[in-house]
C-alpha cells in the first residue's frame, strides 16, 4: 500500500490554519477595496512564451514547465536531446504555472486593453509556484495578493501603495516592520558613476542578495560577472550608508551619485513619493531608503519596495515597484504601472511566531445543540434555524448518541456553548445553555439564549 506524501514545499492547511489564513486574506482584501482596487483572477498556467524572459535568467530557471499531452516526446529527435535543455523544453512543454501575478496580469491588460478604464487598478489573491529549494518562509506553492495601477505615472501611485502597506501591516497586528524602498534609476545612476554604464541589471541581481550572502561574496560575484577592481572600490559607498532619516539619506546619494542624471531622477522620484506621504498625514511612518535594495526581477523601472517584519528569522513579507514597460513585451509599449505583493504564507508564519492572530480567529461553530432524543430535535431544528438567522455559527449533532460523546466532540471542536435538549426540556420549552470554557450550566429561554449569544 503506498504512503501518502506530499510534494516538497507545499502543505495542507487544516480548519484553524484556514480560518486563520481567511483573516489574512480578508483583512488584505478590505484594504484593496477601501484603496479603491477591482478583483480579478487569471489561470494557474500560462503559456512558457508568456512567462520566460520576464524575471531574468535566474528566474526563468524557476519555472515549472507542464509536460505536452499525450506523447509529449513522440517528436524528439537524438539531435533535439544533444542541444540542450534551453532549445528542448518548448518541444515538450508549452505550457507552465504562474510565478508571480504580475506578468499573468500585464498579459492580461492586454488582451483586454479596449474594455478597460484606464488607469486600471486591480487586486489579485491567487497560489504562484516555484521551483525553488524548500526553506522556511520559502515554499514551492504559495499565496500573493497583489494590487497593482496600470495606465498612469504618478507618483501619487507609489504614495498610496506605501499608506496601503501600513494600512495592510498595523490591521494585521504586525507593528514592528521596516517598509525599505529604492529606485531602479538609482542603481542605474550608481552604475554609470562607477564606470559601468547599462551594467545596472547585473549589479541588481548581485546586490540582491546582500543581506543573504554578504557584501564579500556579492562583490565576488560581481569579479566574476567581469567588474573590475577599480570598478569595485568605486562602489563601496554603496556599503556605507548607516540607520537615517530617509530625507538625509537622499542627501547622501545626491552627493554620491551628483554626475548622474539618471540617478537624479531617481531620487526625485523619491522625494516627490515621501512628499505625498507626508501631506496625506501618515503617522509613524515606517520608511527607510535603502540604495542596497535590488530586487531581483528584471521588469522593474522605478520605485521598489520590500517590507520585513523585523524581530523573527522570516525573510521579505511583501515587496513590489514601479515596471514602465512590461505590457510592452505583449505588443503594448509604454503603459506604465506600479504594484505591490503580499506573501500572505509569510505573513502567516510573522504572526504565527509572535502570536498575533486575535483569540477568537481560530473559532468555527459557536454553538452546538445537543438533541437527546427524536423527540428533542422538533425543537432543536428550529432553534437551529434562529441562530442561524441570527448569524450565529450553530450546528448540531447529528447523531443519536451519548450525551458524554457529544460534549467531547464540542470539546474537540473548541465550541464554547452547548444547548442541551432532552425530555424536560421539549415539556418546559426552557433550555439547558452549558457553557464549555467554564463549566457552568444556566436555564433559558429561547429569548435568553439569543440575547446571551448575540
Amino acid at each position: 500500500m503506498q504512503k501518502p506524501t506530499l510534494p516538497k514545499g507545499t502543505r495542507d492547511f487544516g480548519p484553524e490554519q484556514m480560518r486563520k489564513r481567511l483573516f489574512i486574506f480578508d483583512t488584505i482584501r478590505q484594504i484593496f477595496q477601501q484603496f479603491g482596487f477591482q478583483p480579478i483572477e487569471t489561470p494557474s498556467m500560462e503559456n512558457l512564451s508568456t512567462l520566460t524572459g520576464k524575471y531574468g535568467d535566474e528566474g526563468d530557471q524557476l519555472l515549472f514547465k507542464i509536460l505536452n499531452s499525450g506523447d509529449f516526446a513522440a517528436g524528439i529527435t537524438e539531435l533535439d536531446l544533444a542541444s540542450g535543455s534551453k532549445k528542448l523544453t518548448p518541444k515538450i512543454a508549452e505550457k507552465g504555472l504562474r510565478y508571480d501575478l504580475t506578468v499573468p496580469f500585464a498579459r492580461y491588460v492586454v488582451m483586454n486593453r479596449n474594455s478597460l478604464t484606464l488607469p486600471f487598478k486591480r487586486y489579485q489573491m491567487q497560489p504562484v509556484w516555484r521551483a525553488d529549494r524548500p526553506q522556511k518562509g520559502r515554499y514551492r506553492e504559495f499565496y500573493q495578493c497583489d494590487a497593482d495601477v496600470v495606465g498612469t505615472d504618478s507618483l501619487l501611485c507609489e504614495a498610496e501603495i506605501v499608506l496601503m502597506i501600513h494600512e495592510a501591516f498595523r490591521n494585521l497586528a504586525i507593528q514592528n516592520f521596516t517598509l525599505k524602498v529604492n529606485n531602479r534609476k538609482i542603481l542605474a545612476g550608481i552604475a554609470e558613476v562607477i564606470g559601468a554604464p547599462g551594467q545596472e541589471g547585473t549589479l541588481s541581481v548581485a546586490i540582491d542578495k546582500l543581506d543573504k550572502i554578504g557584501k564579500e561574496k556579492v562583490l565576488d560575484e560581481l569579479r566574476e560577472r567581469g567588474f573590475s577592481e577599480e570598478t569595485l572600490v568605486s562602489l563601496e559607498p554603496l556599503f556605507l550608508f548607516g540607520s537615517a532619516t530617509p530625507y538625509q539619506t537622499l542627501d547622501q546619494l545626491k552627493n554620491w551619485l551628483s554626475a548622474s542624471d539618471t540617478a537624479r531622477q531617481g531620487i526625485t522620484e523619491l522625494e516627490e513619493m515621501l512628499l505625498l506621504v507626508d501631506q496625506y498625514g501618515l503617522s509613524d511612518s515606517r520608511v527607510e531608503i535603502d540604495p542596497t535594495l535590488a530586487r531581483g526581477l528584471s521588469y522593474y523601472t522605478g520605485a521598489i519596495f520590500e517590507v520585513k517584519a523585523n524581530g523573527v528569522s522570516i525573510g521579505s513579507v511583501s515587496g513590489g515597484g514601479r515596471y514602465d514597460n512590461l505590457t510592452g513585451a505583449f505588443g503594448m509599449p509604454g503603459l506604465s504601472g506600479v504594484g505591490i505583493s503580499f506573501g500572505v504564507d509569510r505573513i502567516y508564519d510573522v504572526m504565527e511566531e509572535l502570536n498575533l492572530f486575535p483569540a477568537d480567529t481560530g473559532q468555527g461553530t459557536h454553538v452546538l445543540i445537543v438533541p437527546f432524543d427524536k423527540e428533542a430535535r422538533s425543537v432543536a431544528l428550529p432553534l437551529l434555524n434562529q441562530l442561524r438567522t441570527a448569524a450565529v455559527a450553530a450546528e448540531m449533532y447529528p447523531d443519536l448518541s451519548k450525551v458524554k460523546k457529544m460534549l467531547d466532540y464540542a470539546n474537540a471542536k473548541n465550541i464554547p456553548f452547548v444547548v442541551l435538549i432532552g425530555s424536560e426540556e421539549v415539556q418546559t420549552g426552557i433550555l439547558s445553555l452549558k457553557n464549555m470554557v467554564t463549566g457552568e450550566q444556566f436555564k433559558v429561554t429561547t429569548e435568553e439564549l439569543m440575547d446571551r449569544l448575540r
